[in-house]
């Protein structure tokens, strides 16, 4: 029986994995990605909600994230679908003089790399955020280009997108062995048979550390647990992703927006961090999160709830990804540890991995992947998780 080969294998089928697809079988490199669920998204990629920022404090990742907002914003226009993307912007409220200090210096670092953001004071901050709570309120960042987007919707556009380039996709079927020999990959194994390839791609997002086992290589990614929620729809009264840096009692920080279908969709960070796979729901979260919002706007206040429910974030120890052609093998490459922004890296990410792969990398692609490398010491922390 005759292996199939391809330029390129891509382990899962996700947030990366998926732009990352539609950006290889664009450059015309034949591109297979294995999946262990049954159709795309099925991992993390449903829990996130959505949000798309490159409002950032590195700029590897405000690079990356610029381009993911490119993709985004401009795909109804240039591919016809309609992804509920929403320009709403992102706004960081201040109400202590430290966060002030720390976000006006970040401001230097974020203009200098191309982001469009500007520091409000306390009376456009309240009209941008109408019934925002006005007691010490300072003022605040806020950016307008950045936005969100459906995941549902966007996964399933790129999917077809790279489907109609080419691209082949298995779903169900488990990478069960990266097959390499004298440093070089080969290949993969799987629960089918095996396929070759010159490069394999691990974007396996919580599974991420187990699959570069597999390769020799041993990666910091490490899952915990996240919650969020959404409410019923109600008329349109805010625009952008609200993101209050405050720590709470049980929590770092939340943010909150409004979709293109009018709910408030929500998340919160626990502290301390809860590690593990659970993916349960907890009695703990509502009520948190609950408590801050309202306090934050009251008029939240009286809205249902509709459901939450709860994701992994594939954390590593400083909070960055890592995007990186490790040495130790030879066409292995590493797009793991997304730490929950998954959803707005991986459309920049993947046109930066795929003009790696291709041999065409701009100035800006090299950059990226400088900041991504893992051989860093993480001992650094992102600053706006």
């Amino acid at each position: 029986m005759s292996v199939k080969t391809y330029d390129v294998i891509v382990i899962g089928a996700g947030s990366v994995g998926v732009p990352l697809a539609m950006a290889l079988a664009g450059r015309n490199l034949r591109t297979l990605v294995l999946e262990t669920m049954p159709s795309v998204g099925q991992g993390q990629n449903k829990c996130a909600i959505g949000g798309v920022r490159a409002t950032h404090s590195d700029g590897a990742k405000i690079k990356a994230c610029l381009r993911s907002l490119d993709i985004f914003s401009t795909w109804r226009e240039k591919c016809g679908e309609d992804i509920g993307w929403l320009k709403g912007g992102y706004a960081f409220p201040v109400y202590t003089e430290q966060d002030e200090e720390v976000l006006k210096e970040l401001l230097k670092v974020q203009r200098g790399f191309g982001l469009n953001i500007d520091w409000l004071d306390a009376d456009k901050m309240r009209g941008l955020i109408p019934g925002i709570t006005q007691k010490e309120l300072r003022g605040g960042t806020y950016a307008p280009d950045d936005g969100s987007a459906s995941p549902l919707l966007a996964i399933n556009a790129f999917y077809r997108r790279a489907l109609g380039l080419g691209a082949e996709f298995h779903f169900m079927e488990p990478v069960t062995e990266i097959c390499s020999e004298a440093g070089v990959v080969k290949g993969v194994v799987t629960s089918l048979g095996r396929y070759n390839a010159s490069w394999v791609v691990n974007a396996a997002g919580a599974d991420a550390a187990e699959v570069s086992a597999m390769a020799g290589v041993k990666v910091p990614v490490n899952p915990d647990c996240h919650e969020a929620g959404i409410t019923e729809p109600m008329e349109r009264f805010f625009e952008p992703m609200v993101v209050d840096i405050r720590p709470g009692d049980k929590s770092k920080n939340y943010y909150f927006y409004q979709n293109s279908e009018g709910q408030i969709v929500f998340c919160l960070t626990p502290q301390p961090p809860i590690w593990g796979r659970d993916r349960r729901s907890t009695s703990q979260f509502l009520p948190e999160v609950s408590k801050r919002m309202t306090a934050l706007m009251p008029d939240l206040a009286n809205i249902k709830v509709r459901r939450t429910w709860r994701g992994l974030y594939p954390m590593t120890p400083d909070g960055f990804p890592i995007v990186d052609f490790p040495g130790a093998l030879k066409g292995y490459v590493l797009a793991v540890g997304m730490c929950g922004q998954g959803f707005m890296l991986g459309p920049g990410l993947g046109e930066t991995i795929a003009a790696h792969i291709a041999g065409k990398p701009s100035a800006d692609d090299r950059e990226i992947l400088a900041g991504f490398t893992l051989e860093r010491n993480f001992s650094s922390q992102e600053k706006l998780k």
